[in-house]
């Protein structure tokens, strides 16, 4: 499991992204690939699968 900080989350829209990885790109985060409720500035674990237009986290959840 990665280990980064959200860097925006839309409630209302379900999608939000995960901070850059090392090859400076964004990881897209949908609701459905949530375990935990999830806001910005928060630090969460995750998996990741490539998806059509690049990184997609899966199974999120918060650090405490």
């Amino acid at each position: 499991m990665k280990e980064r900080k959200v860097k925006f989350f839309n409630r209302t829209k379900g999608f939000g992204f995960i901070t850059t990885t090392e090859s400076g790109e964004d990881i897209f985060v949908h609701e459905s690939g949530l375990i935990d409720r999830i806001s910005e500035d928060d630090k969460v674990k995750f998996h990741t699968e490539r998806g059509k237009k690049g990184l997609n986290a899966i199974n999120v959840i918060l650090i405490n």
